[in-house]
């Protein structure tokens, strides 16, 4: 059995390294200082493990099998966009393996990899809460951009169920759970049902496991021509009332918007909150530690959480 220490929950985006403040007063200053002083506070808690729960940004899983929920079991490889972790990651095999056998016997279908590859929207939130600690992983994909796109109800299953396997499992020791994604932010659609969507981007989502490494330049240079613009949509009223509404303790307003309602406040990146819910569930603990800054110069707002007091 093992011990859930709590949950750490915090936005990613490539902006945090392709346009890093100069300094702490500077867009992304406040969520940096406040990402340092998470990682201390978790440092002090000594997690034997962590689960961090992420999306992924067409860096490892595409349209051409696209699971809704994806579990690392053996060798994990962080890709190295936008200047997050490239190489080999640390995985906590026994541990991802009595997840697997938990969320199994709790009726969920998840699709596994032996040699599962994330991008930043794992690895960048690992790297922050971690500091440079090389503490084992269960690495757990999430779906968020485009059907098979899991409902919110089903992702806050799926985090009960987590946090079962995690207690009743037959792991061992201390497990902390990392949330990684949203807040707001307003994306091109990456659907490819989407008739606007033009067709070199669509055969890229589809077919981009041919040749991932041309892709990602590809992504990684419209991508850096949407930063820096102070003007950008970040709803920072909706990204608030949620992080209040997770400090209540209670999920159940945020699912019932729906997928239309959701992203009609947070954008179509909105649905990476989806992350946050699992973890939320996984814990079964209200917020009580919560910092948040608007960055529109990084498309996003920038929110961080914790189930424990941050100081």
């Amino acid at each position: 059995m093992s011990e859930i220490i709590g949950m750490v929950a915090l936005s990613h985006s490539p902006f945090a390294t392709l346009l890093p403040p100069a300094g702490p007063e500077q867009p992304g200053g406040r969520f940096l200082t406040e990402a340092a002083r998470l990682s201390r506070a978790v440092a002090r808690l000594a997690p034997d493990a962590v689960v961090v729960i992420g999306p992924d940004h067409f860096h490892g899983n595409f349209y051409d099998a696209m699971p809704p929920f994806l579990l690392g079991v053996e060798h994990a490889t962080g890709f190295g966009d936008f200047g997050s972790r490239s190489g080999p990651l640390p995985v906590a095999g026994e541990l991802a393996w009595s997840v697997y056998d938990g969320l199994t016997r709790a009726g969920f279908d998840l699709s596994l990899s032996y040699s599962l590859t994330v991008d930043h929207g794992l690895v960048q939130s690992y790297e922050m809460v971690c500091s440079g600690a090389e503490i084992p992983m269960v690495p757990l994909v999430v779906n968020t951009a485009a059907p098979p796109l899991p409902t919110m109800e089903r992702c806050i299953g799926l985090g009960r169920a987590l946090g079962d396997a995690l207690r009743d499992g037959g792991g061992t020791g201390r497990v902390l759970v990392i949330a990684s994604g949203g807040l707001s932010h307003w994306l091109p659609s990456n659907d490819p049902r989407d008739p606007a969507m033009a067709e070199e981007r669509r055969h890229a989502v589809i077919h981009g496991r041919e040749a991932p490494r041309a892709f990602s330049v590809e992504r990684e240079h419209r991508v850096r021509e949407m930063g820096g613009n102070r003007h950008a949509h970040v709803n920072s009223g909706w990204d608030r009332w949620f992080l209040k509404q997770l400090g209540t303790g209670e999920s159940r307003p945020i699912a019932a918007l729906g997928d239309a309602g959701l992203e009609e406040q947070a954008g179509s990146g909105g649905h990476e909150i989806r992350t946050w819910l699992v973890g939320h569930a996984a814990v079964q603990a209200p917020l009580v530690w919560t910092a948040y800054e608007p960055v529109p110069e990084w498309i996003t707002g920038m929110g961080l959480g914790a189930t424990f007091e941050v100081r």
